[in-house]
């Protein structure tokens, strides 16, 4: 059976909201589904007793309340007080219940206090709705939320879950120290993987799938989602370090500004330090440019094996290692660079590659086991695979799957729409403009996915962010400049960029 983790099903919802389907849409076709589940397993006129925590689940378990309301006997228990929901749909369809006074009897739990109230509800109705949690949890489930599950499961009452019973990890199927033992769990757009494991199977019941109006566009964009479940928080007692160290090998004799590009934007981005190797030549260019980066010269004027031990000292204290801006195509420089890929898979370094480390794959069997973002424009594509890429969306992405697989690497082909696969699954990118073929913004993206990379398990999800984020500076500069953009305009907007795709303000129904 197919699932979706709570990673992607946040993902979709961001997503979704950004493709212009409102949370409020979701919950109320969750709602609305919901109630409909309900309507055929219980008779009119029972008695339904709606838990109600205070996030969306719990706003799932209103929506359905106010379709149901007339039809059967409705108590809704809020979970809680009434200016603590957390969400603003919540919030909104708790003021609709309000309203309904003659359908829906609403009652505040508070606390211990109140647990004998709810004690006498939950045996006087004939079935429970758990929408307390849903995939909400995080750590065990404590007093007083404990002690009404506990109520709930000692009822031996019909109980119907919502998304998932309440204590249930979604993910893993492990308890968090106490569930609902629901007899119905009724979950949405897919099964949640911990809702199939034979351990959960006593605390699901009879499982009910039902969509809620996702669009399957969602899962297939990259947008704020992608960047919300990459992005890490400040914590306050941090120290240097703590949110990436990021690698450059990069430059040449005639090549020095693309590293300082890609480590500008790695620093812009968020990453703490960013160092560059380059040969001597371009070292000294560098350390004129920005006092934000560290340049180590390396002896000569290009990239060889000579240098393979110092790269692989500072390969071993950095979070990702970026080959290829400014490094050129000389042999000795490519020779070097095959080697330095088979020590570094080895140890199963992160990696980013981009420009002048891509060619030579044409010439190697390498697989990156799955840590290693590839990031080629069309050119560059060609020159690693032979193929020549059609403009059509569908072709680029079979060959950019291919591709993936054969290297088990995530490809980040560069376009009009940029297409990123890790062999399995694709997505696609629409943010950005013709202005972004501009030399170097591909210098700038390689530094904002070694970031990513820095804080992220998955390399799919560091390029999809990635990819975003760099199309919304490209786009922000463009508002201004028109197409007469530079590099280093997009590094300047990242910031902007990212706040903006984190406040939800976004939206791909603008013009």
């Amino acid at each position: 059976m197919d699932y979706v983790t709570t990673k992607e099903m946040r993902i979709l919802e961001e997503n979704s909201e950004y493709l212009g389907v409102k949370r409020m849409f979701l919950m109320e076709n969750a709602g609305a589904s919901l109630a409909r589940i309900i309507s055929e397993n219980v008779k009119p006129q029972s008695r339904l007793l709606f838990l109600c925590g205070l996030g969306n689940n719990g706003g799932d378990g209103m929506v359905a309340a106010r379709h149901l309301a007339g039809k059967y006997r409705v108590t809704v228990y809020l979970l809680g007080g009434e200016n603590s929901i957390r969400t603003e749909e919540a919030a909104y369809n708790w003021k609709v219940l309000r309203c309904l006074k003659s359908t829906v009897k609403l009652e505040l739990f508070r606390g211990l206090q109140d647990l004998k109230r709810l004690k006498e509800a939950i045996y006087e109705s004939d079935t429970i709705v758990d929408a307390i949690f849903g995939t909400g949890l995080k750590g065990d489930v404590r007093s007083p939320i404990r002690e009404v599950i506990g109520l709930v499961n000692e009822s031996k009452k019909n109980v119907i879950a919502v998304d998932v019973p309440s204590g249930l990890n979604p993910d893993t199927g492990q308890i968090h120290g106490i569930a609902v033992k629901a007899t119905h769990t009724v979950t949405f757009h897919k099964a949640k993987r911990g809702l199939l494991e034979p351990k959960a199977k006593e605390f699901v019941g009879k499982l009910y799938i039902v969509p809620i109006g996702i669009p399957e566009e969602a899962g297939v964009i990259c947008g704020p989602g992608d960047l919300k479940v990459v992005h890490r928080t400040r914590d306050p007692w941090s120290k240097k370090g703590d949110y990436g160290r990021i690698l450059i090998v990069g430059g040449s004799k005639e090549f020095s500004g693309a590293p300082v590009l890609s480590a500008l934007a790695s620093l812009r981005a968020g990453a703490d330090l960013a160092i560059i190797l380059s040969p001597e030549p371009a070292s000294l260019a560098q350390k004129g440019m920005s006092p934000n980066i560290i340049s180590v010269p390396l002896e000569g004027d290009y990239i060889n094996e000579r240098h393979l031990e110092i790269i692989e000292k500072y390969s071993e204290r950095s979070d990702v290692v970026v080959l290829g801006p400014g490094m050129g195509l000389r042999d000795e420089t490519a020779e070097a660079l095959r080697r330095m890929l088979e020590r570094l898979t080895r140890k199963n370094v992160k990696l980013v590659l981009d420009a002048d480390a891509l060619k030579p794959l044409k010439d190697v069997s390498i697989k990156f086991g799955y840590k290693a973002v590839l990031t080629p424009h069309a050119g560059e594509f060609k020159a690693v695979t032979g193929i020549d890429l059609p403009c059509e969306i569908e072709e680029r992405s079979k060959a950019v799957r291919e591709l993936a697989r054969k290297v088990e690497a995530v490809v980040l082909l560069k376009g009009h729409e940029d297409v990123i696969s890790n062999g399995e699954r694709v997505r696609i990118n629409r943010t950005g403009n013709p202005g972004m073929t501009a030399g170097g913004t591909g210098d700038v993206l390689t530094g904002v996915v070694a970031t990513f990379m820095a804080w992220s398990d998955d390399p799919l999800e560091a390029a999809c962010a990635a990819a975003f984020i760099n199309g919304i500076a490209g786009d922000m500069v463009s508002s201004e400049k028109g197409y007469h953009l530079l590099a280093t305009d997009l590094i300047e907007k990242l910031p902007a960029a990212i706040e903006m795709g984190l406040s939800g303000k976004l939206s791909a129904t603008q013009p």
